[in-house]
């Protein structure tokens, strides 16, 4: 492993919501000068799910992203608490969206979302052997689902219709393991 060449001299919190804490760091850079660096700090780990059924088919969510101002086609996703198992999260997330539970999980990639601003990191997930159920949306979201064949998601992808990341990253391990 190489050593970290950043010495942090202070940090101060700047900004805090349920969500995220964003900090101001003063460093001294691997240039041997003083620098700011900020950090962005997410209170939950991330989690994604691709649902895949015995014929071939996934499950893209489709909602409005506030940060993008526009419209997003993604895998099933969203926030664990750091003390509870992802696991038991991702199950979670894709019964609010979906309505599915699965009888198999496994776990394809972990993966940092943006590790020049942010410690944030979460799991994918490939989720099997599916039942289909209702759906439990949080207040916050006004979702659309898209049931499709596997391989119209990762032509989504390659076509630029998804560019969410950890879609993007989860579809294409996805494909490779799967062998599309």
């Amino acid at each position: 492993m190489t050593e970290n060449p950043w010495k942090t001299l202070s940090k101060k919190p700047i900004y805090e919501n349920p969500w995220i804490r964003v900090e101001e760091h003063q460093v001294i850079t691997p240039a041997g000068k003083e620098g700011i660096y900020g950090k962005v700090h997410f209170k939950n780990r991330a989690m994604a799910i691709i649902p895949i059924d015995y014929e071939g088919y996934t499950w893209l969510v489709g909602q409005y992203r506030y940060t993008l101002d526009e419209y997003s086609w993604e895998i099933p996703m969203g926030g664990g608490p750091n003390d509870l198992d992802l696991l038991e999260s991702a199950k979670r997330e894709l019964k609010e969206e979906t309505g599915l539970l699965a009888n198999k999980w496994t776990e394809l990639l972990k993966i940092h979302t943006s590790n020049s601003v942010t410690d944030e990191w979460g799991l994918i997930y490939l989720a099997e052997d599916l039942t289909q159920g209702e759906t439990e949306f949080e207040e916050t979201e006004q979702l659309l689902i898209k049931k499709l064949p596997f391989q119209e998601a990762l032509e989504m992808v390659m076509s630029g219709q998804i560019t969410d990341s950890i879609s993007v990253a989860g579809l294409l391990k996805a494909a490779r393991i799967l062998g599309y």
